[in-house]
């Protein structure tokens, strides 16, 4: 079971991944040791999957952020399609979705034309019928652990 304290802890590494044992023990009330222990039990259950930078995509060339709903092709089969998408470098984000739209893309592209040019592959080389696209204009601060997420 994860209590109380394994969420602040899980709270605060979502915030701050590179957080010493120290500063986060210091965060939910536990000794360096203690947390560090905790925190090796959360990796071990499998509750902390992994530790990642969070990179702006503007950075690497790839400001256009977009959400792409798309149905596939009768015919398409499911495996072959996400081993496609899983290997573009735009792609952020890919889930498989219950309702109208088959999966859900999160993409970061080098502007329109790269929007437009990974649309064009998706529909021509992968296998999707149909696309509906939403252009993010910003992303909204959510509060999480007490602290404003950016």
């Amino acid at each position: 079971m994860i209590d109380r304290i394994d969420r602040e802890i899980l709270d605060v590494l979502a915030q701050e991944a590179r957080i010493s044992f120290q500063e986060l023990g210091l965060r939910v009330r536990l000794s360096a040791t203690a947390t560090a222990e905790r925190v090796r039990r959360l990796e071990r259950r499998g509750a902390i999957r992994a530790y990642r930078a969070d990179i702006d995509p503007a950075a690497s060339g790839r400001p256009l952020e977009a959400l792409i709903d798309l149905r596939l092709a009768p015919g398409t089969r499911a495996a072959r399609f996400e081993a496609a998408v899983a290997a573009r470098d735009e792609v952020d984000d890919l889930v498989h979705l219950t309702g109208r739209a088959d999966y859900a893309l999160r993409v970061h592209c080098a502007g329109t034309a790269g929007l437009d040019a990974l649309l064009g592959w998706l529909k021509e080389t992968a296998g999707v019928q149909e696309t509906e696209t939403r252009v993010v204009l910003r992303r909204a601060p959510l509060r999480r652990g007490g602290q404003a997420a950016v």
